[in-house]
């Protein structure tokens, strides 16, 4: 009963600690509310939008965190769908959804090569992330010929022309129930449900969970500690893909410089979220909380008026505090 008693209490605690940064950004905006600017549902409907695409990225980053790996070549592989949903359906024609099974499957691709990397070859995720981040951004930018993939383009026969927005992209930058919500971030919501699915509720799940906490002990378990690992850079692959594809739709154009330090908003994410670092913790709940964290925090800082960089400073400076104070809070354990 005690053992009970005393593992509800540290869950509890768990909890509050996920949720107090989340508490204090809107007491902060509450107080700075910029001439009642915050209260207004406008406001929180920019949020849920404006943070959606970093949120499909941080659902993908989740499942590598857990298994106890990191992923910084999202922001690329999110430039690289960006630039390839936007040439396969203003240039080429394709229809949309040959085009956005074609972007998946490239986003999958991409993680599955950073994985192998890992799994079998055994080099740092930090090092085979990196090199998949310069790699997609290099590929990206070479599709694009180093400039935005826009409607207006010159053909194949040097004449200039402009096709109509496609309806992919109207779609998915449009508003539902009333103009009340953004279908990017009804996107996001599927992206989330998924990867709760992936780690509550499915077995490899369960695999993720044990590579992080001891990957010796997993693989003497039985845990195909390979196969999970591929498959976390696989599904983060195709959540930056996603990510890619709602970010074209909301600029109306494919840009290869897009998604630059999205890695860094996505890990924040995630760490506040309750996740470690050192992998085997974490879950899509905390997540979620990092990502209104996050998305809230920015929202106070720019009706506050404060610029861009110093927005990045602070997201840099939260990012080590949330580490440090996980590291308290897990030698406290430990004692």
């Amino acid at each position: 009963m005690k053992d009970h008693l005393l593992t509800w209490l540290g869950a509890q605690r768990s909890i509050l600690r996920v949720l107090l940064p989340l508490v204090i950004v809107l007491v902060i905006g509450s107080a700075f509310h910029s001439n009642g600017a915050f209260f207004a549902w406008e406001t929180h409907r920019a949020v849920l939008r404006e943070v959606s695409v970093h949120g499909i990225l941080a659902c993908g980053m989740t499942l590598v965190v857990v298994a106890g790996g990191i992923d910084l070549a999202v922001g690329s592989v999110l430039a690289l769908g960006a630039v390839s949903i936007a040439l396969l359906t203003m240039q080429r024609g394709w229809p949309a959804p040959l085009a956005v099974g074609a972007v998946l499957a490239m986003g999958a691709a991409c993680g599955a090569t950073s994985g192998t990397l890992v799994a079998f070859f055994r080099a740092p995720a930090f090092v085979a992330s990196l090199a998949m981040l310069v790699f997609a951004r290099g590929l990206a930018k070479l599709c694009a010929d180093g400039k935005k993939v826009t409607t207006h383009f010159v053909g194949p026969d040097g004449l200039d022309r402009t096709v109509p927005l496609p309806a992919l992209f109207e779609g998915l930058d449009d508003r539902v129930i009333g103009g009340q919500l953004s279908v990017v971030t009804l996107v996001f919501v599927a992206c989330a449900g998924v990867t709760w699915l992936l780690l509550s509720r499915m077995r490899i799940g369960r695999y993720l969970y044990a590579t992080g906490g001891n990957l010796e002990a997993a693989r003497l378990s039985g845990v195909p500690v390979r196969t999970a690992v591929i498959l976390a850079f696989v599904f983060s692959g195709v959540f930056s893909a996603i990510a890619g594809i709602c970010q074209a739709a909301q600029e109306t154009h494919g840009d290869p410089e897009t998604g630059m330090g999205y890695e860094l908003d996505a890990i924040a994410m995630v760490v506040l979220g309750g996740a470690s670092l050192t992998g085997g913790r974490g879950n899509m709940g905390g997540t979620l909380v990092g990502v209104l964290t996050v998305g809230y925090l920015q929202k106070v800082l720019s009706l506050n008026a404060f610029s861009l960089e110093a927005r990045l400073m602070l997201t840099g400076a939260i990012l080590v505090a949330a580490v440090l104070l996980q590291s308290r809070a897990m030698r406290g354990t430990e004692g």
